[in-house]
Formats: structure tokens, sequence, C-alpha cells
């Protein structure tokens, strides 16, 4: 074809196992700056780990016992639909 510009790409970075976590600080002031999770209680998995706590090494998809562990002072919040 003539004329035709040869097509543009974007590519969109999106860390998802952050992003809940990561809404949930955003939503509760309170919980800024603060180690937080989404997941399971007791024989469940973390699904989100926010970057706070990550530094202690929590990821997904740890077992939550494991995530209390590595830090015990994390603040963990239930999974919604």
């Amino acid at each position: 074809m003539m004329g035709a510009s040869p097509l543009k790409r974007t590519v969109v970075h999106l860390d998802a196992d952050a992003f809940f976590a990561s809404v949930e600080q955003a939503s509760d002031t309170r919980l800024r700056g603060k180690p937080v999770a989404v997941g399971g209680e007791k024989r469940g998995i973390i699904a989100a780990a926010s970057y706070e706590a990550r530094k202690f090494g929590v990821y997904t998809p740890m077992p939550t016992a494991q995530a209390r562990k590595l830090c015990p002072k994390l603040i963990l919040l239930p999974g919604g639909l």
C-alpha cells in the first residue's frame, strides 16, 4: 500500500501480583507503607502482595502460613468478587 504508515506497537506492563494489594492500600490510607497481602487465611495462598510485603520475601502463590512466618506483621486481607 502506498502511503501506509508502519504499525506502532505499544507495550504495557502490569504488575498483577501487586495490583490488588495496591488497590487496597489506595482505598485505605492506614495500609499505605505497610506489608499487605490479599489471600486466604490458614490453608490458603497469597493472591497479591504489596511491595512492602515482597521485601520480606512474600510472593504469589506462596502458602499463607509461610508468608506469616516470613513477615509476622503481614496484614492479610480476604479476596473478594
